[in-house]
């Protein structure tokens, strides 16, 4: 297949030009610091000569967008709306003006979209979406992206939970926290946190890619997501770490300002679940966090 991957230079955009360059697929990247061969420059909000990539393309994969992991200032507040509305709005001009289109367009999202949730379990059908400014950053980028319907191109939101890996992410922030004894609960710790390992998120985008019938927002994440007082415990048990100071929120408040972040990003219970994955015939290599975790420690 031939692959366009916009702002492909990521932890996950770097993940999945590995997983299937290796299985023998053209992968082109749309980058602002072209370095290699098979990437080309784009600003993701202006076209350009890169958009004759997409003729003939069978995949697209938009991974465009602002890191949320900073302070929601007024000015990161509109620099994170509008780097996922103008790369969006953009691809969708450039594919209108391709003789041949792209056959799927996979755009990111995030399982941030559904509320704070510690035992309802949001699914594609019964998630349930509200109204802050993550949610709604959410919910404006997947009504851009799907707004416009494009001949026979099968569009599908990448509605992704926290993506676990050893060579980017949160992930190896958390191992570091842990190895100096700061790996105990954040918060009370009975916020759920929903996840996926890197090899079963790139799985996943090859199944809904290769699944004619998968479309509309899909939740790419593991069946099991667990309070965060049990996550750290198990990483603390795996990294042979016997203690954990625990982080009360007013702790996290302080920090989070001098780590120039916000709170949310730990403390907001993710309780997620990938029903159309799994009705679909989907098989997880990690489906539980101890598999995980044996993995990459």
């Amino acid at each position: 297949m031939k692959i366009i991957i916009a702002a492909g230079t990521g932890f996950l955009g770097k993940n999945l030009e590995i997983y299937f360059t290796e299985k023998g697929h053209q992968i082109y990247v749309l980058t602002r610091s072209p370095k290699r061969r098979n990437e080309f420059h784009w600003d993701a909000k202006t076209l350009g000569e890169w958009k004759n990539l997409l003729e003939n393309a069978d995949v697209l994969i938009n991974l465009a967008g602002k890191s949320v992991d900073c302070r929601y200032t007024q000015k990161n507040r509109q620099e994170i709306y509008n780097s996922r509305i103008n790369s969006t709005r953009v691809l969708q001009q450039a594919v209108n003006e391709c003789r041949s289109k792209p056959k799927v367009w996979l755009n990111a999202s995030s399982a941030t979209i559904y509320i704070h949730s510690e035992t309802h379990l949001n699914t594609e059908e019964n998630g349930i979406t509200g109204d802050d400014f993550s949610m709604n950053i959410c919910k404006s980028w997947e009504q851009e992206f799907f707004k416009t319907a494009t001949g026979k191109i099968r569009k599908v939101a990448l509605r992704t939970s926290i993506v676990l890996g050893n060579n980017g992410g949160a992930f190896p922030k958390l191992k570091i926290l842990t190895k100096f004894g700061l790996g105990g609960k954040q918060g009370l710790g009975n916020q759920n946190v929903s996840w996926i390992h890197i090899a079963d998120f790139c799985k996943a985008v090859e199944h809904i890619i290769e699944n004619g019938e998968m479309s509309g927002p899909v939740n790419v994440t593991a069946p099991a997501p667990m309070p965060n007082e049990k996550f750290m415990t198990a990483l603390r048990r795996k990294m042979k770490i016997p203690f954990g100071f625990d982080a009360p929120v007013w702790q996290l408040e302080i920090a989070s300002v001098l780590l120039r972040t916000e709170t949310e990003l730990l403390l907001k219970s993710r309780n997620v679940y990938p029903e159309k994955l799994v009705k679909s015939g989907f098989g997880f290599t990690y489906p539980k966090l101890e598999t995980a975790l044996n993995d990459f420690i």
